[in-house]
């Protein structure tokens, strides 16, 4: 084929591809959603993702890493690295890593490349009350490890939402102590005194309360142990409270000991 015939023909195809284009019969890669990209019929979608600059992993190993002026960990600042397994339309696995590199893809594998975080983060919180089996409460954990996003607002949506599962309800809470801190103080406390809320979300954002840097939680804890009207989630803060070694916790136990 000479030079002349090889340029008629890419014109060609691209006069094609644009006569397509205009009829609507395909679309640019670029316009497809992220949701759309990712979610296929059989096989495994990898993503990746920047991470928030605290974490770090090796692999499936992943913490937050808060280096100080005399020491920095060596495991590796991202990125996030995701594969969501597909069988027959549905969610049935995925796997978080951070750091680390892919191996060769498979056949089966579809490979998004890097992502934009925030679209990565949209996307799993999206699909994680949508998925059953308990699978979607694995979405979760890598949305909290994007960068440049805060998800805690869409935690707090997961949580309060009856008509999520119920797993996904309990660990969009814990997460939610992890991602907000001490902001998610109000938003706990409301879960555990809204009446209308299962009583095992209610425990879990006891637990979160507990969770909180610098003892955070501690005045809600005290709170809910001195007026709940479920004994259980009281006693669920009494645990906690004993947990914590905070010198309020221990003047509560000596006021109600003193009554008896």
């Amino acid at each position: 084929m000479t030079a002349g015939s090889e340029a008629v023909g890419q014109r060609g195809r691209v006069l094609i591809g644009t006569l397509l284009l205009a009829l609507g019969m395909v679309g640019p890669l670029g316009a497809q959603s992220l949701a759309q990209r990712a979610q296929v019929r059989d096989g495994k979608v990898r993503l990746s993702y920047a991470t928030r600059p605290e974490v770090c992993g090796s692999g499936r190993n992943i913490h937050i890493a808060r280096s100080t002026d005399d020491w920095e960990s060596e495991c590796q600042h991202g990125p996030a690295r995701l594969v969501l397994e597909w069988h027959g339309g549905k969610l049935t696995r995925v796997d978080t890593y951070v750091g680390g590199r892919w191996r060769t893809p498979g056949p089966d594998v579809t490979d998004l490349g890097v992502v934009s975080a925030p679209a990565a983060a949209a996307f799993l919180l999206d699909l994680a009350p949508r998925v059953a089996g308990g699978v979607g409460d694995d979405l979760i954990f890598p949305a909290t490890l994007a960068d440049s996003v805060e998800v805690w607002p869409t935690l707090i949506a997961l949580a309060r939402d009856a008509k999520t599962p119920r797993q996904v309800r309990k660990n969009a809470i814990f997460w939610l102590g992890q991602a907000a801190g001490d902001r998610a103080v109000k938003d706990l406390g409301d879960l555990v005194a809204d009446q209308d809320q299962d009583a095992d979300v209610q425990k879990q954002a006891v637990f979160a309360l507990s969770q909180l840097r610098d003892g955070a939680g501690v005045p809600s804890l005290l709170e809910i142990a001195r007026t709940h009207a479920n004994p259980q989630i009281r006693k669920t803060a009494m645990f906690w409270l004993s947990q914590s070694n905070d010198p309020r916790a221990l003047a509560l136990f000596e006021e109600i000991l003193g009554k008896h």
